[in-house]
C-alpha cells in the first residue's frame, strides 16, 4: 500500500519537471499523510497543480466517514468507489519517495523508498468531488425551514499494484509510479490505455533504507525523517 510519502523537491524544480505551476506555494513535506491537503495535477486543470485531501470520499457517500487512501489496480474498473473516477477523474500525485513498514522483532520499522538520486515522480491517482448533505438552518422569515449551502470537498486516492523487486521485501503492494512518458496517457487516455499503465515500476534506480520511527506520527514533518538510520 502507500500510506505516507515525501515531497521535498524544491517547487521550481517540480514546476520544471511537470511543466506546470502550483495554485499556491508548496512547502517541503517529509511526511505526507492521509487527511492532509496535498498537491495533485488533474486533467481538468493540467496547467496547474491544485490541492485536494488525501482519502477519496465517493460521490455517493452519505457522510465523510467512508474514504480510501488507496485503490487496487486490479479492481479499479469494477469497484463502485473507483470506476467513475478511473473513467474520467484520473490525476498525478507528485512525490519523491514513499514509506513502507516492516515488522522487525515486534517493532514496525519504517523504510523510505525512493530513486537513488531523489528525483521527483508521479504516482497514479484518482480524484473525486463529494458534496456534503444539505444542512437545515432552522425557520426562515416566513416560518419555512431554510437550508445551508454546502461546499464540495475534493479528495484523492493513490492507485497501488504488485511490488517491484525493491519493495517486495517490505510490502506486498506499492504505489503505481508512472514513467514521465506515461503521465499524459494517464491523464487523458481512454480506460484501456490507462489500465495498461498499472504495473510495477522497474527495479532500476530505486533504493530502500530504514529511517527513524518518528515518521510513524503524522505530527512529525522535518528533514531528519528522510535520513538513514542504522
Amino acid at each position: 500500500m502507500c500510506g505516507r510519502y515525501t515531497l521535498f523537491t524544491p517547487q521550481a524544480r517540480l514546476e520544471e519537471r511537470f511543466d506546470t505551476s502550483f495554485a499556491r506555494d508548496v512547502a517541503p513535506r517529509y511526511n505526507c499523510a492521509p487527511g492532509q491537503e496535498l498537491p495533485v495535477l488533474t486533467g481538468e486543470t493540467p496547467d496547474e497543480f491544485g490541492f485536494k485531501t488525501w482519502g477519496l470520499i465517493p460521490s455517493w457517500a452519505d457522510d465523510d466517514s467512508t474514504s480510501f487512501i488507496n485503490a487496487r489496480a486490479e479492481t479499479v474498473r469494477e469497484k463502485r468507489s473507483f470506476a467513475e473516477p478511473f473513467e474520467s477523474r484520473r490525476c498525478l500525485v507528485p512525490a519523491d519517495g514513499f514509506y513502507e513498514w516492516v515488522d522487525r522483532d515486534g517493532t514496525k520499522q519504517p523504510y523510505r523508498v525512493a530513486y537513488e538520486d531523489d528525483r521527483p515522480f508521479a504516482m497514479a491517482g484518482l480524484w473525486e468531488r463529494w458534496t456534503p448533505p444539505t444542512r437545515q438552518t432552522g425557520l426562515g422569515e416566513f416560518g419555512t425551514s431554510g437550508s445551508g449551502e454546502t461546499e464540495p470537498i475534493e479528495t484523492f486516492t493513490v492507485v497501488t499494484t504488485a511490488p517491484n523487486g525493491v519493495v517486495a521485501d517490505l510490502h506486498h503492494r506499492m504505489a503505481v509510479v508512472l514513467a514521465p512518458d506515461e503521465e499524459e496517457t494517464w491523464l487523458h487516455g481512454d480506460e484501456a490505455e490507462a489500465f495498461e499503465l498499472l504495473d510495477p515500476a522497474p527495479d532500476e534506480g530505486w533504493e530502500a533504507y530504514p529511517v527513524s520511527t518518528a515518521v510513524n506520527s503524522p505530527a512529525n514533518d522535518a528533514p531528519e525523517l528522510v535520513e538513514a538510520v542504522e
